[in-house]
C-alpha cells in the first residue's frame, strides 16, 4: 500500500480496519475509513452494516444515479443452446458472417434505444408505492425456496447503487422470475454453490427483486433485462455508473465465477483509479484544510497580538491619562492653597510692637529648621496663630502645631477662632513646633 499523505496514526488505522474486516484490498480499507473521516467505530459499523445486507447511512438518496446501458462498454456472455452452425465456406460464408454481424449491431442498437425511450416513459409514470416492500418479500420468498444464496442487499435500487458508488465496489443484479424453468435450475444450482456465495460476498453487493413486482419490472426496464435468468455487474467507470457485465441463461458454478471473474478484472482498474481520484481529492482537502487552519491560527495569533498591544496601549493611555489628571489635581490644590493663603493673609492681625501691654512672644520652629518668632496679643485667637503659620512660605500645606513639655496638640485649625492665647494657656517666649502631616 503506498502511504504517501498518510500519518502514522492513519496507517495504523487503515492496518486495525484491514485486521477487523478481513479485507484483503488495503486500498479499499484506506478508502472507506477516508469516507468516515478516519473514525474506525463508524467505519466498521458502516461496512458490517453493508456485509450483512443493509444500506449505510449514505443511501439516503431518493433516486438512483444514472446508468449507462451500452452493449459496447459491457462483457455479455450468454447460455443459449443453439444447433451448430453449417458449415459455409468461401464468399458465401463470409457474406452470411458479415449479414449476421450487421443483424446483431442494429439489433442491439435498436434494443438500446428502445429501452431508453421505455425507461424514459416509465420513469413520466407514477413511483410505486413500497419499493422496499417489494425487494423484502423477495427476500424473504427467496429465502424459504433457496436458503443458499449470497447476501441479499436489503434496501432499494436506487440506496444498493447508491452504496455501490460510495463503497467503489462491484453491485450485483439479479431479477428473479419463478416461472422460468432456466431461473429455477441457476437458483438451485450455481447461485447456492458456496464458491459463488463466498465471491459475490467477498467483491460485490448483490440486489436482487422479482420480475413480477413493481420495482422488479422498473428496473428491468431501466437495465433492459429480457432474458431469465440474467446477472447484471454494474460499476463504477470514469465517475459513471455503467452496465460492466451481461451473464446470461443457466450456467454451471464454475462457468459463473469464471464469467465475473472475467468483468471483475477488466474493470477493477476503474475502480482502483476512481479510489485514486478520490484520495487524492481527500489528501487536497485535507492539505486545504490544514493550510486554512494554520491560517486561522495564524490570524487569531495576529489578532490576538493585535489587542495585546491596543489594551497595553490603552492601559499606557490609560495610566498617562490618570498621572495628567493627578497633576492637574495637585495643580489645582497648590493654586487653591496659594489663593487660601493670600485671602488668609489679610486676616491675620498685625504684630504689635514690641513693649506693648498684654504681648507674648512666642517662638515657632517649623520643619525644615527654620525659627520664627512673632508677638501676639492675648486676645487673638489660636486660629490666628493657624493662619500666621499657614501663610508663611516656609511652611507646609497641612500640619499641626504641639508644645514639647508636655507634649500636646494645639488644636487651632478648623472653621471656628478657638480659645484665646490667654485661655490657651500660652506663656511669653512659649516654643511651639509644626509638624508636617504630609511627611
Amino acid at each position: 500500500m503506498d502511504n504517501d499523505g498518510m500519518s502514522n496514526e492513519q496507517t495504523e488505522k487503515v492496518l486495525q480496519f484491514q485486521d477487523i474486516t478481513g479485507l484483503d484490498d488495503m486500498n479499499v480499507c484506506r478508502d472507506i475509513l477516508i469516507r468516515h473521516q478516519w473514525d474506525l467505530e463508524i467505519a466498521f459499523q458502516e461496512h458490517l452494516n453493508i456485509r450483512e445486507g443493509r444500506p449505510s447511512a449514505y443511501a439516503t438518496e431518493s433516486r438512483a444515479p444514472a446508468v449507462i446501458n451500452d452493449r459496447f462498454l459491457q462483457h455479455v456472455f450468454s447460455s443459449a443452446r443453439t444447433s451448430p452452425p453449417r458449415d459455409s465456406g468461401g464468399f458465401v460464408g463470409v457474406l452470411g458472417y458479415m449479414f449476421n454481424s450487421l443483424v446483431n449491431f442494429w439489433y442491439n442498437a435498436f434494443s438500446s434505444i428502445l429501452s431508453m425511450v421505455l425507461g424514459f416513459w416509465r420513469d413520466q409514470e407514477s413511483i410505486p408505492a413500497d419499493p422496499l416492500g417489494d425487494v423484502l418479500k423477495f427476500i424473504q420468498t427467496y429465502n424459504e425456496k433457496y436458503p443458499e444464496h449470497p447476501v441479499f442487499y436489503q434496501g432499494t435500487y436506487s440506496q444498493a447503487l447508491n452504496d455501490a458508488k460510495n463503497e467503489l465496489r462491484f453491485l450485483l443484479v439479479y431479477l428473479h422470475s419463478e416461472p422460468t424453468s432456466e431461473a429455477v435450475a441457476f437458483c438451485r444450482g450455481a447461485l447456492s454453490d458456496p464458491q459463488v456465495i463466498e465471491y459475490v460476498n467477498r467483491r460485490m453487493l448483490f440486489w436482487g427483486c422479482d420480475m413480477a413486482s413493481h420495482e422488479g419490472k422498473r428496473v428491468a426496464t431501466t437495465i433492459s433485462v429480457r432474458t431469465h435468468p440474467t446477472l447484471i455487474i454494474i460499476g463504477m467507470r470514469a465517475n459513471k455508473m455503467i452496465i460492466m457485465g451481461r451473464l446470461e441463461g443457466d450456467c454451471t458454478a464454475e462457468e459463473l465465477i469464471r464469467r465475473m471473474d472475467t468483468v471483475v478484472n477488466d474493470n477493477e482498474v476503474w475502480l482502483n483509479q476512481a479510489r485514486q481520484d478520490r484520495l487524492e481529492r481527500d489528501l487536497t482537502q485535507t492539505l486545504r484544510q490544514q493550510q486554512d487552519e494554520a491560517y486561522q491560527r495564524s490570524l487569531q495569533a495576529d489578532q490576538e497580538k493585535q489587542r495585546r498591544k491596543q489594551q497595553e496601549r490603552e492601559e499606557l493611555m490609560r495610566i498617562q491619562a490618570a498621572i495628567e489628571a493627578e497633576q492637574l489635581a495637585e495643580q489645582q490644590r497648590k493654586e487653591d492653597i496659594e489663593r487660601l493663603k493670600l485671602d488668609l493673609a489679610e486676616q491675620v492681625p498685625s504684630e504689635p510692637e514690641a513693649g506693648a501691654p498684654d504681648t507674648i512672644s512666642i517662638v515657632f520652629k517649623l520643619p525644615s529648621g527654620l525659627r520664627l518668632e512673632r508677638r501676639f496679643r492675648n486676645t487673638d485667637t489660636m486660629r490666628d496663630i493657624y493662619n500666621f503659620i499657614f501663610c508663611h512660605p516656609d511652611a507646609p500645606d497641612s500640619f499641626e502645631i504641639t508644645t514639647n513639655f508636655p507634649k500636646r496638640v494645639i488644636e487651632c485649625s478648623g472653621d471656628k477662632p478657638g480659645e484665646t492665647l490667654l485661655l490657651a494657656g500660652l506663656k511669653n517666649r512659649e516654643v511651639l513646633f509644626v509638624a508636617d502631616l504630609e511627611a
